[in-house]
């Protein structure tokens, strides 16, 4: 199971952390395409940017018992 994060007596689902992680990852990155023209070889911008926060999700979720989240 998921640790959850507890704030304030507020549970908030580990899941839904590691979502607001891989969004803020997923910006950053999509920043720095931006800054550096990479965006421009991208076909279908919103096709790339939901692919890669469903690809930095899933290396955060595969990452779970490494960082000691998943007990």
């Amino acid at each position: 199971m998921i640790v959850d994060l507890n704030i304030g007596g507020v549970l908030i689902p580990g899941l839904v952390v590691l979502a607001f992680v891989a969004l803020l990852v997923a910006v950053a990155m999509f920043r720095f395409f931006s800054a550096t023209g990479i965006q421009r070889l991208f076909a279908s911008r919103a096709l790339v940017e939901l692919a890669t926060f469903v690809i930095i999700y899933g290396l955060l979720l595969q990452s779970l018992p490494l960082i000691g989240l998943l007990p």
